[in-house]
């Protein structure tokens, strides 16, 4: 087991230059940052090879970073905490759809055009799916190296290419040569054979053992050969068994140190059962899953699955928000009425599509509230009656229209009068405390406004 470095430690090996280059403003801070995983050693333009030799395993993310794609812009691993609120979760778990080279033409084309297609817009980010996998499940290599060809040209997606024959492995690696993609899996037995058909062709290599105790022998070796762009993958028989085995890896790569555990991990979802693949798929995405392959296409299932996956991969410091600015929510005119709320995202999409489903063209303000929701950042002094008319006057809202009337959420009724007293001449209107109230709202005092 590798032993963790301290600080201190850290800090003896650096040049103590103090240049500040590294984004810190002391060696000493830099290398508290790399003992704490926050950093990493390439940052500091000085660092001398002794130090790169000692320190550039030490440095690494306990969880060992692999990127698929042509752009190597889609990654699993690279984590450094246990529980998302200790800092955040970093590379989100990749979702991969399954195709088996016994499905009919017709059940693949679909699939592939149902993969395409499919993208979910919620709070301002558009979600699709990452992977396909490519399963070997008849004897035929030529065809199942044709899928993958086919389905990498179609779908421009890095593949998982899963077959226990390495002679179709190899032919399917070739064909999908270019996509850095993932193959596998990688056995005791065949290993080497496998190690070396990744390399070839810029692939990664997901490996497989009976138990714990057969992996870590198998991982420590391929790294000791010098590839090390590995997903592990356990072999469990129930949801309780991957959930404590996942969590077991989880905390010995990164409590631990246990380099033969730090990797991303690789879990096809068996059975079509729409509940339990779903309950299946949950458990991967809140307890550390890498890469998550779903049996079937479900649109009803992948809409459930990437909200959770985004609220769980949210950066809980820095909640997700947008631009603080005027919003039109309709065709609003000058003389259209003016609604304020923050800037946290699903705040900002739920009250902006309310309002627009109201029938009502109107002039959306979103001041900054650092990502708050309408409570928190009034709690914290972001949405007060004099920070909004500071706002207002920030972006010249009186300028640009001719109402003078502007609604408030009715949470914070109590700012009403500080706003009116720092906007002048406008009128403060207490709406709704809830977003699901706007439509009645805006027809009891809005209906001259709608067409």
């Amino acid at each position: 087991m590798a032993k963790k470095l301290t600080g201190l430690q850290i800090q003896k090996l650096l040049p103590k230059t103090n240049c500040k280059e590294c984004g810190s403003n002391t060696c000493l801070a830099f290398a508290m940052k790399l003992a704490g995983g926050k950093a990493e050693l390439s940052d500091c333009p000085y660092a001398s090879d002794e130090a790169k030799a000692v320190l550039g395993a030490a440095s690494e993310p306990p969880v060992k970073g692999v990127a698929f794609g042509p752009e190597k812009n889609i990654k699993t691993g690279e984590e450094t905490c246990f529980y998302r609120h200790e800092k955040t979760f970093v590379n989100q778990t990749l979702l991969a759809i399954n195709i088996n080279d016994t499905d009919s033409a017709e059940h693949i084309d679909k699939t592939l055009a149902d993969v395409a297609e499919y993208e979910l817009d919620r709070v301002g980010e558009l979600l699709g799916i990452e992977m396909i996998a490519v399963t070997q499940k008849g004897s035929d290599a030529e065809a199942f190296a044709a899928l993958a060809e086919k389905v990498w040209n179609k779908a421009k997606r890095p593949l998982i290419i899963y077959s226990k024959d390495a002679k179709a492995l190899a032919s399917a690696a070739i064909a999908a040569k270019g996509s850095n993609s993932l193959i596998g899996p990688a056995t005791p037995e065949n290993v080497e054979e496998l190690v070396e058909i990744a390399k070839a062709n810029s692939h990664a290599l997901a490996v497989t053992a009976p138990n714990l105790n057969e992996l870590v022998v198998l991982t420590a070796k391929i790294k000791e050969s010098g590839f090390n762009d590995i997903v592990i993958q356990f072999q469990t028989n129930s949801l309780a068994e991957h959930f404590q085995i996942n969590s077991i890896a989880r905390k010995a790569a990164l409590k631990n140190a246990y380099k033969p555990l730090g990797y991303g991990t690789l879990n096809f979802i068996k059975g079509a059962d729409l509940l339990n693949s779903s309950v299946t798929a949950i458990n991967d995405i809140i307890k550390f899953g890498g890469i998550c392959v779903l049996p079937e296409f479900d649109k009803a299932q992948l809409v459930g699955l990437m909200a959770l996956r985004q609220n769980i991969y949210t950066d809980p410091q820095k909640p997700i928000q947008v631009e603080p600015k005027m919003y039109p929510v309709g065709e609003p005119t000058r003389n259209s009425p003016v609604w304020v709320t923050t800037n946290f995202s699903l705040t900002y999409f739920i009250v902006s599509g309310e309002i627009e489903n109201s029938g009502l063209d109107a002039w959306l303000v979103i001041p900054e509230c650092e990502g708050m929701s309408v409570l928190t950042a009034w709690a914290a002094g972001k949405f007060s009656g004099a920070a909004i008319a500071e706002f207002c006057k920030e972006i010249g809202l009186e300028d640009k229209v001719d109402s003078r009337e502007i609604v408030i959420p009715g949470y914070v009724a109590q700012i009403s009068g500080e706003l009116e007293e720092n906007m002048p001449g406008w009128k403060v209107i207490v709406g709704t405390q809830e977003a699901g109230d706007i439509e009645g709202f805006v027809k009891a005092k809005f209906a001259d406004y709608l067409s």
